[in-house]
């Protein structure tokens, strides 16, 4: 990968790590689930307004680093308004990307800024702060949705 768009990829996530506008407590919320990353402190909790199996809207609080918070914002982006069927696909399909099981960048392309922390792969320290928001939701819906 080329310089440029390594700077472009920490350009989108020092973006999403300053953006607050999904870091809030949820008024309405069905679904709440918290999530820890003792190995650097990573703390979150993500509340879900899902309705007639539609993620109506989303939010993160907590604290931790600028992966993990930034990758919480671009999650709550990604999954707002969509079916929860379809969230836990891209869900998958973030993990499969930071576990390297998916490459292609034309199928990853459905993950929008996401596709951003894909070098954290290459960071294996970094990788829970990437995932902890993704995990964090996926085992909230898979109960829910049992």
């Amino acid at each position: 990968m080329s310089m440029d768009m390594n700077s472009l990829y920490s350009d989108i996530i020092l973006e999403h790590n300053q953006n607050l506008s999904n870091k809030h407590e949820l008024a309405k919320c069905n679904l709440s689930e918290h999530g820890h990353n003792p190995s650097c402190g990573d703390d979150l909790t993500l509340q879900a307004d899902i309705e007639d199996g539609v993620v109506k809207d989303a939010a993160y609080t907590g604290h931790g680093c600028a992966i993990s918070q930034a990758s919480a914002d671009i999650m709550v982006d990604l999954i707002k308004g969509k079916t929860v069927k379809e969230a836990l696909r891209l869900i998958d399909l973030f993990l499969g990307m930071i576990k390297r099981e998916i490459t292609d960048d034309d199928k990853l392309e459905d993950l929008e800024d996401a596709i951003a922390l894909k070098n954290i792969s290459n960071m294996p320290a970094r990788v829970k702060c990437a995932v902890l928001a993704w995990h964090t939701l996926k085992d909230a819906l898979e109960r829910e949705n049992k």
